[in-house]
């Protein structure tokens, strides 16, 4: 029979997964404080209403650039799968699961980010609105959209958590990286739970350690790559236990 095994170099999966990963922190980046910190004031549904609709086109981009960090996740997800099941296939598998959940959340939200350009368009069938409530309801869906990606950052806090600890045990990767995106973790996860149970208590910056952790993996995934030797060693122990059972 031909062996159909995956030939691919981990070194091809890691600096792709790495590039991936810049595109995802630079399109999560501008969408988030080039587009929503430009145009949306939370506490001013008329001014968040004008602002829209003067940048349209900006609007419209920073949209695409939310879609494009989801579908740059899922590949770059099943690349860090391949790299880190010869650690612990299962947990490996956990952190796909915790990361497609937290892009599922995401996308659904997103259609609540782009319904304000619908409801402002000055559509016919929407003259039965005033102005001013047709402004509150477009405000409205971005604070749904606010809710839906702090939810999605639950389930990656808990995607950076097991990450961190795949990475720590690999050793094919940095320890650090590990610690890092551990630290990243928590901070994620005390920023969406401070969200929901105490609001305007957690100061923003508490989400820097996440932007930190993931900057420093992507760059040495781009620049590094794994360990080969070792993650050649890693995967051989794995097949090894595979067949002797």
């Amino acid at each position: 029979m031909t062996d159909r095994r995956d030939t691919t170099s981990p070194q091809v999966y890691a600096r792709t997964a790495g590039w991936l990963y810049l595109i995802v922190i630079a399109a999560g980046f501008f969408a988030e404080f080039f587009v929503r910190e430009r145009l949306i004031d939370y506490g001013d549904a008329s001014a968040t209403a004008h602002a829209i609709m003067a940048h349209g086109l900006l609007f419209r981009l920073g949209f695409s650039a939310d879609l494009t960090t989801i579908v740059c996740d899922i590949p770059m997800e099943l690349m860090f799968y391949v790299l880190l099941r010869p650690v612990a296939k299962n947990l490996a598998l956990l952190v796909i699961v915790f990361a497609f959940l937290g892009d599922a959340i995401m996308a659904v939200s997103e259609l609540h980010g782009f319904i304000p350009l619908l409801i402002l368009s000055g559509t016919q069938y929407l003259t039965v609105f005033s102005n001013n409530q047709l402004q509150a309801l477009a405000l409205l869906n971005m604070n749904s959209l606010t809710v839906g990606l702090i939810t999605s950052m639950v389930f990656f806090g808990f995607h950076c958590f097991f990450l961190g600890y795949l990475i720590f045990k690999s050793r094919y990767l940095p320890k650090a990286i590990g610690i890092l995106l551990v630290i990243a973790s928590l901070c994620l996860l005390i920023n969406s739970f401070g969200y929901f149970l105490a609001p305007g208590l957690i100061p923003e910056f508490i989400l820097l350690p996440d932007l930190i952790a993931e900057l420093v993996l992507c760059v040495w995934l781009i620049a590094k790559g794994v360990n080969l030797p070792e993650w050649e060693q890693r995967k051989g122990y794995g097949i090894r236990s595979v067949d002797s059972n």
